[in-house]
């Protein structure tokens, strides 16, 4: 992980980690959430396609509460989901030092021409399992403005932090697949119960916490500072920086790339919503097919390689073809029953009518196939297996889906 290499010297939690199992179908990072006992049968046949019929209206989705608790099942005082304007300055540059930064260094830093804006992190490296994650561990407060305008405007993002909670990297999440509110060992530390991912755009930073969870790992205080600095300066100004923090001081330039960062997918609602444009029906994503058949067929089109057997599977373990929409116990809303915060995210307006329902089948399910071809559907063998799985963290709820997106393609040949 390059970037914040030298964190993993400087601040190695001891012991190893695992994930805690007591809750199996636990807090997943994909649309659904349906109990493992409801996917237990992995032998059921396949059901009939029933015929679809534009609806009149679609129903309101219900009030929303706090997630982390509905996923989780764990208790946590409520806070406020309403997104708020934060004027944000993500970092053009991160500093890590071979030791903590001493006030006098950054007073310095600070009257340093072209440098607008400072903060500081403690930081050090966890073990989990077989991997080590560098984490920062910021006041949310103070940190909020660094983060990309999407993930700061996220109220829970931050309420997760103040919780003592763990806010992973998106791309760590995925590469790792961290259960979304599962709790994981971290040797002589606390348990850290992941409450969201989201794209901070941190070369090297695999995650948040809060100060003082960072204190209880051991991570090492002052050891990175957040820069901020007018883009065509950042070379020269991270030079200098450099010399000031010494030998063996790494800089770290924070690319465009982690400045436009895409909105959060956390398991709570993140800020944006990511919606195609209205469109002509003419022009639409999949249409207003006549039955769920022609739906999953047409919208396995969206991610090329995906067979239309595995849409038609999802949508038969979710919610029977349309047949029981949710809320779920956890919020999953809709006939593939997606979770509102990945919905924002994934969700697509399949018919042309301006608009990105999670009610609607004709969104509903090419949102699906999109979401599993961002988790690498389309490649199939174990590029599928780990889509689906992202979908629902059930290796019973895999096989039960790939069994009758097979009884499907026999039955359909």
């Amino acid at each position: 992980m390059a970037g914040l290499a030298l964190l993993i010297v400087l601040g190695v939690a001891a012991g190893g980690a695992f994930l805690i199992t007591r809750d199996p179908a636990g807090a997943r990072a994909g649309a659904v959430r349906t109990p493992l006992a409801e996917v237990s049968d992995l032998t059921a046949p396949v059901t009939p396609f029933p015929v679809l019929t534009p609806p009149a209206s679609t129903p309101a989705p219900p009030a929303p509460s706090t997630p982390a608790a509905a996923v989780s099942g764990r208790a946590t005082p409520a806070v406020s989901t309403v997104p708020v304007k934060v004027a944000a300055t993500p970092p053009r540059l991160i500093a890590v030092a071979r030791k903590p930064v001493t006030e006098a260094a950054l007073g310095r830093l600070r009257a340093m021409k072209y440098v607008t804006k400072v903060a500081v992190a403690d930081g050090g490296a966890v073990r989990f399992s077989t991997a080590t994650l560098n984490l920062l561990a910021v006041d949310p407060a103070e940190f909020r403005p660094w983060a990309p305008k999407a993930v700061a405007e996220e109220p829970e993002v931050w309420n997760a932090l103040a919780r003592g909670e763990f806010i992973a990297e998106s791309k760590t999440a995925g590469r790792y697949m961290l259960q979304l509110g599962g709790e994981y060992e971290t040797g002589a530390g606390p348990r850290l119960r992941v409450a969201a991912s989201a794209p901070f755009g941190l070369p090297g930073v695999d995650g948040l916490v809060g100060k003082d969870v960072g204190r209880a790992l051991g991570l090492v205080p002052g050891v990175a500072v957040l820069v901020h600095t007018p883009a065509g300066k950042a070379a020269a100004v991270g030079a200098r920086i450099k010399r000031l923090l010494g030998a063996g001081a790494q800089i770290v330039v924070v690319g465009a790339a982690g400045r436009k960062a895409a909105s959060p997918v956390p398991v709570p609602a993140p800020s944006t919503v990511q919606t195609t444009p209205a469109a002509q029906p003419a022009t639409s994503l999949v249409g207003r097919p006549g039955s769920y058949l022609e739906l999953y067929q047409i919208s396995a089109r969206v991610c090329p390689g995906l067979s239309w057997t595995v849409l038609a599977a999802i949508g038969q373990v979710e919610s029977g073809h349309g047949r029981n929409n949710g809320p779920s116990s956890a919020g999953a809303l809709g006939p593939m029953q997606f979770m509102p915060a990945t919905w924002k995210a994934y969700g697509v307006d399949g018919d042309g009518d301006g608009k990105s329902d999670i009610w609607s089948p004709y969104d509903a399910v090419p949102s699906a196939a999109r979401y599993l071809c961002a988790n690498g559907a389309g490649q199939g063998g174990t590029k599928l297996r780990s889509a689906v799985y992202r979908y629902n963290h059930s290796w019973d709820y895999v096989n039960k889906v790939l069994g009758i997106a097979d009884a499907y393609a026999r039955a359909y040949a």
